[in-house]
């Protein structure tokens, strides 16, 4: 009899934690993006003068832009620090449980070298997976995927 399925996080912790990270990069962006535009604006330019090529308002305007982007990739960061000190109590079990699931994860995914433009590999990572229902639907999908592949 072989063992039950290692479940995934409940729901309910998983959309926590995507929510925090989702709102620290929101933060993080228009922190990053009010630093760049505070620090660019108090800096001299000469309109006439081309910088790297470019015109210095473009360059300006990318490096803006790019302080948004850093601080967007830097929010995740600050929302799984942010919730590990929520979740303390809890963390070992939560990490512990990820590691297991992931495990399980990784051995029923498919062999992504068969993949092809009309074959697809079906979520690799098992990023979609947010409940038993998905969970089920996901290695229905990995099986369909391997039955197609050696056709």
């Amino acid at each position: 009899m072989s063992p039950p399925p290692l479940l995934p996080l409940p729901p309910p912790l998983r959309k926590q934690r995507r929510r925090y990270n989702l709102i620290s990069s929101i933060f993080t962006s228009a922190v990053g993006t009010t630093a760049g535009v505070s620090y660019l604006a108090n800096k001299e330019i000469d309109p006439t003068q081309m910088i790297m090529g470019m015109d210095p308002i473009i360059l300006f305007g990318i490096a803006t832009v790019s302080c948004g982007a850093l601080g967007w990739l830097a929010g995740p960061v600050l929302g799984s620090s942010a919730f590990s000190v929520v979740k303390r109590r809890v963390m070992g079990q939560i990490n512990e449980r990820e590691r297991e699931f992931l495990q399980h994860i990784k051995k029923n995914r498919v062999d992504p070298s068969f993949q092809s433009f009309r074959n697809p590999v079906p979520d690799y990572y098992g990023e979609k997976i947010g409940s038993i229902k998905q969970y089920k639907q996901w290695l229905k999908d990995q099986r369909a995927y391997n039955r197609k592949s050696f056709l």
